[in-house]
């Protein structure tokens, strides 16, 4: 991985106040060596100087990421989560080489008030929270615009694009999408595994579609400029949402069912319509997602097998990352809210190996270097690499935001 930015000064999440005093302690994963490093990639040189170059040199987006440290003990993540304050990982951000990161929180599992997730309240304190710990800071910046998203690469910082998966807690409220622009989002999924009153999620064994409401919902997101995202959502539900939208639609996290058939991976039709109008597709390396028959046991390898079939699909220019790491234990996390999550229905009837995390795609520190790296051993140009990593999913947020 890269050296730390320049411009970090070492600053860590709610410094401003008294740990144990307050707001409740936890003893936290490291943000660096958890796990070994990733020993599959044997870089030259002068292949080293290019993976520094194009990291230090590009625009690098993260189309999907949890940037915040979990516990060590991933067990008390419940209890860290009720506290409502997650840590940023300013540490192992600043040694990623990013310049911009769609940060989608934890809203999922936000259990302040409900330990079903997704209400209302517990989101804005989730927001609320992290928008104070980043106010406080000077290296991370909180993005709303293109410029943010240009002022940070000009000046030697990150801008955080704030996201939820689902838009599950706007309930029948329309105006809340409003609401949540006001907060800062910029990114909404339409659905996460579970139906809601937009649409369906992938774990529905019927998919109704997007629903009357849903369609308003998205011609709303266009009109106040904030990405849509179908990483989540049942097959008809995404296609009928990308064809809805005026605007592009990101796939933010997720990869090919053609490659490895589970309901979590996206149909062919679905990434073309994607890619038809303007879209890119984000591949994502949670653990035991983006598997592949020649390489079945996930790792780095695994993620870029559904990297050249999405190419070779779509073309390069409708192919990005959105890794949706984090620094802990992921693995444990699953096991910890499997049937919250709806790990199994994600995964189907497929058997794979279980490992204890992704090699080379492990945390957020560590992703783009080894994609680089990969991206530099197979021969691709400056040029393709600079779109893959960054340059696609930028064209995108352009297009969306300038509502």
């Amino acid at each position: 991985m890269l050296e730390p930015a320049k411009r970090y000064d070492g600053y860590r999440s709610y410094s401003y106040l008294r740990e144990g005093v307050d707001y409740k302690a936890f003893d936290l994963a490291p943000e660096l060596d958890r796990v070994p490093a990733y020993q599959g990639l044997e870089l030259s040189t002068p292949q080293r100087d290019r993976v520094v170059r194009l990291l230090t040199e590009s625009m690098v987006i993260s189309t999907h990421e949890h940037p915040t440290r979990f516990p060590a003990d991933i067990s008390e993540t419940i209890d860290y989560n009720r506290h409502g304050r997650h840590r940023t990982g300013y540490e192992g951000l600043a040694r990623s080489g990013l310049t911009a990161v769609i940060d989608n929180f934890m809203d999922g599992t936000a259990c302040v008030t409900s330990h079903a997730g997704w209400k209302w309240t517990d989101i804005i304190a989730d927001l609320g929270m992290r928008f104070a710990d980043l106010a406080h800071q000077d290296f991370v910046i909180k993005a709303e615009t293109v410029a943010d998203i240009r002022r940070a690469q000009e000046t030697g910082r990150i801008a955080l694009i704030a996201g939820l998966e689902a838009s599950t807690p706007i309930e029948n409220e329309l105006d809340r999408i409003d609401i949540l622009y006001g907060f800062g989002v910029r990114q909404l999924g339409i659905a996460y595994s579970e139906a809601n009153t937009l649409g369906s999620g992938l774990k529905e064994r019927r998919d109704g579609g997007l629903t009357a409401f849903g369609r308003k919902a998205v011609e709303r997101m266009n009109a106040l400029g904030i990405i849509v995202d179908v990483s989540h959502s049942g097959d008809l539900t995404s296609l009928e949402a990308i064809e809805h939208s005026t605007k592009p639609v990101i796939i933010t996290h997720a990869g090919a069912r053609s490659v490895w058939n589970t309901n979590r991976m996206k149909p062919d039709h679905v990434i073309k319509a994607c890619a038809e109008r303007g879209g890119v597709i984000g591949l994502e390396a949670a653990p035991h997602t983006t598997l592949s028959p020649a390489h079945p046991r996930h790792s780095l390898e695994s993620v870029m097998d559904h990297f050249t079939y999405c190419v070779d699909l779509v073309g390069i220019e409708h192919v990005a990352f959105g890794p949706d790491t984090l620094f802990g234990d992921h693995v444990g996390l699953h096991h910890l809210f499997a049937g919250h999550l709806s790990i199994g229905e994600a995964h189907g009837s497929v058997d794979y190996e279980e490992v204890e995390y992704v090699d080379g795609l492990e945390n957020p520190a560590e992703c783009f270097w080894n994609i680089v790296g990969w991206l530099v051993t197979h021969d691709y140009s400056d040029d393709e690499i600079r779109a893959v990593i960054g340059g696609n999913a930028m064209r995108v947020i352009e297009e969306v935001w300038q509502s």
